[in-house]
Formats: structure tokens, C-alpha cells, sequence
């Protein structure tokens, strides 16, 4: 007979906990709860309550679990949880996961496309992925995630956990888990969520003596009062609290008679103490007694495969018949020791793990290790290929039956496969699950493999540590050659990771194992690696060694790529086309263009996404600095979406927001930047997040916006961006391309100066700093630099560039002017407008730029140059460069054409206050608390004019003195941003 309470008893904290944060998801105020207890005590009943009253405030809920059988299955809860609902309501359709689609088709069946070779997705991207889907589930109503048993689930999966509780505050998502108090990841990952305050957590503990009495009243239907003393006693002593364990004792007493009810209620048929089960083993003993000896098999056969079967495998251990064992399931079934699991059709489960503890405690140690050997060679011999997960259940039964050595070899090819995929936690699970189980002359290669997966991993610390514990092996031997190649899958890893001494420690050792004459396969995977360790800051040759130079190099990389070629090894070709495509930049960007060529080739024949879509990254980000045409590299991200290469997308996005901002197309500009910057961030990826906001930086310079751009310098800065190969660009591109929007050269020219120091000093793959096209431009204007100087500027592969090139153009036709060719300046004027069409920013402050020199040396048509800036710039609303060119245009004798408009740019308080456009020029320089001379002169106007402006703000505002206009001045300016 079963004894379950149809009500919750002893947690209404936990009850109303759940309700307020149900509450707050429809709010979309996202939070994250977890139930910590033992065994038994109650989290999967609250689970279902919360699951219960969020499908009746309409929400979409996600259940899954993870399995209790031992087998580490990459992110299982999570596929389970996904498919409860999927399977009912069907796949979302929303365009906008269509991206995420990829990323998530190793959770969702339906995404995955056929054929399709796969992308490798970090964690980090499937768990932005998930993030993305839980937030479009819950758009109307909220969602619910409910994952049960994270104790027993793999480390990918806590990482999930992990990034969706600390992203999900502004979410209409509720995260719900449950698990053990047992040490592991997943208590880890609660604990340190608790300290940050993401996520709440109560421990469950067992029921009072009053909520003992309760709840067996709830499962007899009695009152409280009614329950007989003794079986009260006995129970709270037995069950300690413990509301499963209760539950089933109180079976165990009403199956055996020694409870019962009478007309007079219920009463205990006999002493408890007598008879009742000395623990919960005894109790489950006696109910599989009451089962037919088949039923009583079959259950014993499932609980050594764990507390979730498959019905598949549960076959093949015992020989049933298709109708006989769906017999006995169903009895099993109604009798209350297992159900089917909802989330697969294939499984069942036992109603609590504690279950099938208890059954194959029930056994004696020689029967249970006889059972698992038998399941073991069932499972073994049943002529179907062992996949990750039936290797792991083999391993794990062979533990059981006593043999170390066959589990240690199950686990140890399982852990190299789920390497191989991908699953790099996964596999150190397991590889460190088989290393103390294998036998001597095993270990040192399962150690091997260990410290790879640690590396790939991201533990690179741990794996080098393992790496040095390895013992030796004998010179030119199969072990050797095979302990250079973790050696070398090491040094890449720490090259990966910019750790150059590591890396060149690791070069050294395998080349001590390989000796002078590797196999060709193996030099050419250490030429690769010694070609990127090269490029690394503090990189010192070993003793006796020259660093090679820029040819031998090159040279040394192209025989590694060949040799990869014909050896078989794609993934190392395509390292070593991408690293000459680096190299050969210095040769022009056609021969690096070649290199990607032939790795894009290379990567398509060999069914490699990553690499491929790499290869079309790289050659768009090249074909977008040669013209300024972003069409390849739209095609390349369309590529990296497609494949679910969210981190490669977030890259690309960085680019097309410079793309946008050099074009002047703000709009595309900002909506990339806000798309992508704070998911970058969250990712944890630092180059594209610094990127972005260097884009955003540089977006708000070439408006002339200097307050903004000050600000997203300062997050460029607190994200590292100061100690990153960015430092150029910030310098050039955008603080110096600023202040000449200010009519500040000087400064521009510092600033141009500054990155050219650091380029000096660091190597540079950014070519649009300046260097090569607006300080060139400068120096020319200023009469600092020569032909000779500006021919070199253009034999560099960055004077190659379309936006270095209009800025050479127009040097080079300043220089011919000066020299008494007008015709030969009016040429390059025009190749000029050509190379500068796509940037109409830099198009126009080129014409104001060269203005003054034009009308110097008279060439050229200076003064129509100077109308068409100042209406461009005035309408963009960059005053300092509308003023100076309505200046120079006085001082040439032209006639000025007043803007009669301009009172809309104006806000509404101050417009009202009499403020005129003229006085509006001067107040909104005002909040970086210039003099009256730095007003007139980025202005253009008189220091006289600028005290009358300043007198008539004063008196309009109402403002006391200049500070406090400055200070009003500067409250505008937020309020407008």
C-alpha cells in the first residue's frame, strides 16, 4: 500500500518564497532560488508545487534532472528541461533566436540541421544562447526553469547554471534548483551565488516533531490527534525527520498489517518495536519480498543500472521478451517503486533515488558485484557500439563487480571522446574518474590525456602541474612520440592563452622528445606554435638562438602549412595559413589575402565550420579596410550566425560598428554597439567588449561630441582597454581625429605622436591610427614633413587603406601645389572625392583641411571647398569646424551666408529664455570649462564677441557667475545624452 501526503507539510517559508519570486518574474524582475537537503526531504515535492502555480499564472515551465546513474552526460538536465516543453507546446519560431538556433541544436533536435558538420560552442555561448530563448519564453508571462539533483550533473552544466543566475536580474525569468548538501561544483556554485547575492537559498532541514505527527496524518487521511503514540514515537525516531523515509516506513507498517484501521480509527496491531525495520534497507527487503520473483529481478536488475533505466539496456541485461518485460514494468509501476520518466519515452525511473539504494543494499556484496558483472557483459556483448553514455555505464558496473582495471579503460575512452567534442569538463570528470582505476602501464597515457582536457578546459595551471608529475618514458619510443604531442597540444594552449614562457617550456620539452628529426606531422605543429610564440610580448630566443627574421619566418611557417597539407592535418594548415596571412600583411594585404584563401579552401574541403568562418572573418575585416565596403564582412558574420559562432559574431559586430562610424552611419553604429557591447561583456569576452566600446568612443568623436567621448573612454578604460593592442586607435582614431573637430591640431597632432610611440614599441597589426594617412596629412600642412616622408607612408601596406589613402591624396596634392603644379593637385583632388565618398566625415574635414593651403599657394577651389564644409558641419551640428570655415572664408573675402535657423537645435527652457543659436554655440562648449580665448578660437570669433555671448547667458539663465553657467551648461548636456 502507498502512504503519500497529498499536501506539502513543515515548508510554507519555502512556499512563499516560491510565490513572491513568481511574482516578481511577471515583473520581470528575474531570480534565482535554491533548496538544499538530504536525500528525501522534501525539494522535488516543492519543485512540483512551483511548477504547479507557475503553469497557473500562465507561464511556460522547464523541468529537467539530472541522472543519479554516475554517467557524466553534458548538459542533461538542461536538454531534458528544454524538451519537457518543447515536446507540448513545439520549438519556438521567433525570428529573433534564429541566431541562437546553432548554439542551442545541441539541446534542441529540431535546430539541428542534417549534414551540418557542427560548431563546438563554448559554454559561455550556449549559455547566452539559453538566456536569450528562456527571456523570449517568458516575454508575456515570465518562465519558469526548474532543474532537480544539480549535485549529480556535470560541470558544463553548472557553468550554465552559473552565467543564467548572474545575468537573469532584468529577465522574466525564474531559476529554480535543487541539490544535496554534498561537496562539488554545484554546492560550490550555490555558496558563492549566495556571498554575490544572485541568488537565494534555503536549506532544508527535517520536520519537526509536530510536522512529523502532521504529515502522517496527511497520508492516513486522519487528524493528527488520531495517530497511535507508538507508531508516532516510532516513526519520528526512525524517519528523523525525513518526510520520503517516513512515508515508506509508514508503507511498510500499513503492507505488513502492523497498522490498520478500525471503525474506531487507526491503531498499531502490535508493538511496533517488535517488528519494525531497523532502517529504511530492511523495509524496501521485505516490500520485494510481497513482488513475484520476476518483478523482484527486474527491479534488482534496474537499480544496478542507477535510479534512471533505460528500458533498451534494462532488456539486455535480462533477456526479457518485449510483452514479459512490459509486464513486470507495469507491476513494478503500480506497486510504487518506479514510474516512467516524462522527459524520455525510452526510461523509467525509480520514485526516489534512495530507491534503488536501497534495493542493492538489500543484496549481499557478492550477489551485487555477481549482478553488475553480468550487466556489464550483457551490455558489452550485445553486438550494438558502445556510444559515451554506454561506455560510462559499463565502467561504471565494472567498478561495481570489482574490476578496476576494465573501468578505468571504459572511462578513459569515454573522457577522450567527450574531449574530442568538446566537452572538455566532461572528459576531466571522467579522465580523472579513470586515472587512480588504471593500471601502471595505462596511467601516464590517461594522464596525458588528462592534462589536454584540463588545458582546453581553461585549468592550464593544473595541466602543466600534471604534465611535470608525468614520468619519464624511453627516447624515440611510441610512448615518447606520444608524450610530445601532449607537449605540443599543451604549447598551443598556452600560446592561446599569451602564457609565453609556458608555452616556449612546453616547445622545449617536446622537441626533447621528438629529437632533431620529428616526424614531419609533429615539426610542422611545433613550426606553427613557434611562429605564434614569436608575436608574443617577452619572447626571448633560447641560448645560442637568433630570432629568425621577418623572411625566415615567413618561410618557416609556409614549408609548416605545406607539410600539414600533406600530411593529413587540416586543423594545423589552417594555423598556419591564418599565421602567414599575419606575416605577410607587411608584405600587402593581397598576399595575406592569399594565405586566407588558401585557408578557407582548406577548411571548407575538410568539413572545419570554426576555421572556415575564421578565414571569412579575417578576409572581410581585410577587404573592409582596403575599400570601406563592409559587404564581405556582413557575409561572414551571416556565416558565424549560421554556425551558432556567437564569440566570432560578437568579433565581427566590432568591426561593422567601425564600418558604420568611419561611414558616418550613426544609427547602424549605436545599434550594433548596443546589441553587442554588454552581451560581449557578459561572455566574457574582453577583445570584442573592448572593441565595441572603442567603436562607441570613436563614434562620439567624429561627431564632435567630446563629453560622450570621454565617457565611453572610461569604460574602454575600466575593461582593460589601456593595456590592449587598442591603444593606437584610441590615440589616432578617435582622440586625435576629435580634436581636430575641435580646430585643436595641436592636440590632434599629440595624439597622432602618442600612437606612433606605442606602435614603435609594440607590434601593431592596426593600421588605422594614423600613422599612415591623417599624420602624414598634418605634418605636410604644417610644413614637417617631405615627399620622401609621404612616399614611405605609402609604400607601408596601411597606405593601402581606403581611409589612410584619402588622407594621402590629399597631402599629396598640398605637396604638388606647394610645388607650382595646380593641374597635378587638381588630379589627386579628385582621386581624393573617389577614395573619400564612403566617409563623408572625413571627406569634409579633408576639404576644410586643405583649404588654407589651397588659397595659400593658390590652387584648387579653396573657398568652395570651405561652403561645402561649413554646411555639412554646421548641419551636423559640429560647430567649431561650421565656425572656422566661415572664418577662413571671410579672411579669403568671400561672402558668409548667415543660418537664420538653428533655433530647434536649441532646448525648449532655454529657447523660451531668449538664448540665441550664436549664444547656444558658446553654452554648449561651456561644460568643459574653456576660457573665453579657447571659445574664440574653436568658434572662429573674436575673445570680445565671447564676453558678450558669456554676458547675455548669464543674464538669460539667471546664473550667478561662470561656474555656476558652466555647471547649468553641463546638467543640459546630461540630460540631452
Amino acid at each position: 500500500m502507498r502512504a503519500t501526503s497529498p499536501v506539502i507539510v513543515g515548508r510554507d517559508e519555502q512556499i512563499g518564497l516560491l510565490s513572491s519570486a513568481l511574482d516578481a518574474v511577471q515583473r520581470r524582475s528575474g531570480r534565482a532560488l535554491f533548496f538544499v537537503g538530504e536525500a528525501g526531504i522534501g525539494k522535488s515535492r516543492l519543485v512540483g508545487e512551483c511548477a504547479y502555480r507557475a503553469y497557473g499564472a500562465g507561464m511556460p515551465v522547464l523541468r529537467g534532472r539530472a541522472t543519479s546513474t554516475g554517467l557524466v552526460v553534458p548538459f542533461r538536465p538542461l536538454a531534458e528541461a528544454l524538451a519537457s516543453r518543447f515536446r507540448a507546446a513545439g520549438t519556438p519560431t521567433d525570428p529573433e533566436l534564429a541566431p541562437y538556433h546553432p548554439a542551442l541544436a545541441r539541446l534542441v533536435p529540431e535546430w539541428r540541421k542534417g549534414g551540418s558538420p557542427g560548431y563546438p560552442e563554448t559554454v559561455v555561448e550556449l549559455a547566452e544562447a539559453l538566456l536569450r530563448l528562456l527571456s523570449v519564453l517568458g516575454r508575456e508571462a515570465g518562465c519558469a526553469i526548474l532543474l532537480e539533483d544539480l549535485h549529480d550533473c556535470d560541470t558544463e552544466t553548472v557553468a550554465v547554471v552559473e552565467y543564467v543566475i548572474d545575468n537573469l536580474a532584468d529577465l522574466p525569468i525564474l531559476f529554480l534548483g535543487t541539490l544535496r548538501p554534498e561537496p562539488g561544483a554545484a554546492l560550490d556554485l550555490v555558496r558563492s551565488a549566495e556571498r554575490r547575492h544572485t541568488a537565494t537559498v534555503r536549506e532544508l532541514g527535517p520536520l519537526p516533531d509536530a510536522q512529523v505527527r502532521a504529515l502522517t496524518g496527511a497520508c492516513l487521511e486522519a487528524r493528527p490527534q488520531e495517530i497511535p503514540e507508538a507508531v508516532h514515537r516510532r516513526l519520528a525516531e526512525r524517519a528523523a525527520g525525513n518526510p520520503y523515509l517516513l512515508e515508506v516506513l509508514l508503507a511498510d507498517l500499513l503492507d505488513t498489517g502492523r497498522l490498520r484501521r478500525t471503525d474506531d480509527g487507526w491503531e498499531a496491531a502490535e508493538q511496533p518495536d517488535a517488528a519494525v525495520p531497523s532502517d529504511i534497507v530492511r523495509s524496501w527487503a521485505r516490500r520485494l519480498e510481497r513482488l513475484d520473483e520476476p518483478v523482484r529481478d527486474l527491479l534488482l536488475a534496474s537499480a544496478t543500472l542507477g535510479s534512471q533505466f533505460s528500458v533498451t539496456v534494462l532488456q539486455t541485461v535480462t533477456g526479457f521478451e518485449d510483452r514479459a518485460l512490459f509486464t513486470h514494468l507495469r507491476s513494478a509501476v503500480e506497486a510504487g517503486v518506479i514510474a516512467p520518466d516524462g522527459a524520455a519515452p525510452d526510461r523509467y525511473t525509480f520514485r526516489h533515488s534512495l530507491t534503488a539504494e536501497a534495493l542493492i543494499s538489500s543484496l549481499a556484496p557478492a550477489e551485487r558485484a555477481s549482478l553488475a558483472r553480468r550487466a556489464a557483459g550483457a551490455i558489452e556483448h550485445s553486438g550494438e557500439p558502445l556510444d559515451e553514455d554506454g561506455r560510462q555505464l559499463v565502467a561504471s558496473l565494472q567498478l561495481a563487480a570489482g574490476n578496476r582495471t576494465g573501468a578505468a579503460r571504459q572511462f578513459a575512452e569515454a573522457g577522450r571522446r567527450m574531449l574530442a567534442s568538446g566537452a572538455h569538463g566532461s572528459a576531466v570528470v571522467l579522465l580523472e574518474r579513470a586515472h587512480p582505476l588504471a593500471a601502471e602501464g595505462d596511467r601516464a597515457a590517461v594522464a596525458e590525456s588528462l592534462a589536454v582536457a584540463r588545458a582546453e578546459g581553461g585549468d592550464l595551471d593544473g595541466a602543466l602541474a600534471l604534465a611535470d608529475a608525468l614520468p619519464p618514458v624511453p627516447a624515440r619510443s611510441e610512448a615518447a612520440a606520444r608524450r610530445g604531442r601532449t607537449h605540443v597540444e599543451l604549447a598551443w594552449a598556452a600560446v592561446m592563452a599569451e602564457r609565453t614562457a609556458d608555452a616556449a617550456l612546453q616547445v622545449e620539452a617536446a622537441r626533447a622528445l621528438l629529437g632533431a628529426s620529428p616526424p614531419p606531422g609533429r615539426r610542422a605543429a611545433l613550426a606553427v606554435v613557434d611562429g605564434y610564440l614569436s608575436l608574443l610580448p617577452g619572447h626571448e630566443p633560447g641560448p645560442g638562438q637568433k630570432p629568425p627574421g621577418p623572411a625566415e619566418a615567413e618561410q618557416a611557417v609556409r614549408e609548416a602549412a605545406e607539410t600539414a597539407e600533406a600530411e593529413g592535418l587540416p586543423v594545423v594548415a589552417c594555423q598556419a595559413w591564418q599565421l602567414l596571412a599575419l606575416l605577410r600583411r607587411e608584405e600587402g594585404f593581397d598576399a595575406a589575402d592569399a594565405a586566407l584563401e588558401r585557408m578557407l579552401s582548406i577548411s571548407t574541403e575538410h568539413a572545419l565550420p570554426v576555421w572556415r568562418v575564421e578565414a571569412l572573418v579575417r578576409l572581410g575585416a581585410n577587404a573592409f579596410m582596403r575599400t570601406g565596403d563592409a559587404s564581405r564582412l556582413l557575409s561572414a558574420r551571416a556565416a558565424a550566425t549560421e554556425l551558432g559562432a556567437l564569440l566570432l559574431t560578437r568579433t565581427v559586430d566590432g568591426l561593422l560598428a567601425m564600418n558604420a562610424v568611419l561611414c558616418a552611419r550613426w544609427e547602424e553604429a549605436q545599434e550594433i554597439v548596443d546589441r553587442s557591447a554588454e552581451a560581449s561583456a557578459r561572455v566574457g569576452d574582453l577583445s570584442a567588449h573592448r572593441y565595441l566600446l572603442l567603436a562607441g568612443a570613436t563614434m562620439a568623436a567624429h561627431r564632435g561630441r567630446r563629453r560622450e567621448m570621454d565617457r565611453a573612454l572610461a569604460a574602454f578604460r575600466r575593461a582593460g582597454g589601456e593595456q590592449s593592442l587598442l591603444v593606437p586607435l584610441r590615440s589616432g582614431l578617435c582622440r586625435a581625429f576629435g580634436a581636430l573637430l575641435e580646430e585643436d591640431r595641436e592636440r590632434a597632432a599629440a595624439g597622432l605622436d602618442e600612437a606612433l610611440a606605442w606602435e614603435l614599441d609594440h607590434p601593431s597589426y592596426y593600421y588605422l591610427s594614423g600613422r599612415y594617412g591623417l599624420r602624414p596629412l598634418l605634418r605636410v600642412l604644417a610644413g614637417e614633413a617631405d615627399r620622401a616622408e609621404l612616399e614611405e607612408a605609402r609604400a607601408a601596406p596601411g597606405g593601402c587603406l581606403a581611409w589612410n589613402r584619402q588622407f594621402l591624396e590629399l597631402a599629396d596634392a598640398v605637396l604638388l601645389g606647394r610645388a607650382g603644379d595646380p593641374a597635378g593637385a587638381a588630379r589627386l583632388m579628385a582621386s581624393f572625392g573617389a577614395c573619400s565618398a564612403p566617409f563623408p566625415v572625413a571627406h569634409h574635414l579633408g576639404l576644410r583641411l586643405v583649404a588654407d593651403a589651397a588659397r595659400a599657394d593658390g590652387w584648387g577651389e579653396p573657398v568652395a571647398w570651405l561652403r561645402t564644409a561649413e554646411e555639412y558641419f554646421y548641419g551636423a551640428g559640429v560647430q567649431p569646424v561650421a565656425s572656422a570655415c566661415r572664418a577662413a572664408l571671410r579672411q579669403a573675402g568671400a561672402s558668409v551666408g548667415q543660418h537664420r535657423g538653428g533655433w530647434d537645435r536649441i532646448p525648449s527652457p532655454l529657447r523660451t529664455s531668449g538664448v540665441t543659436p550664436r549664444e547656444y554655440e558658446v553654452f554648449v562648449l561651456l561644460p568643459e570649462r574653456p576660457g573665453n580665448q579657447q571659445i574664440a578660437r574653436r568658434l572662429s570669433i573674436s575673445p570680445r564677441t565671447v564676453e558678450k555671448h558669456m554676458a547675455s547667458l548669464l543674464s538669460k539663465t539667471g546664473r550667478a557667475d561662470r561656474a555656476a553657467l558652466c555647471e547649468f551648461a553641463a546638467e543640459c548636456a546630461g540630460e540631452a545624452v
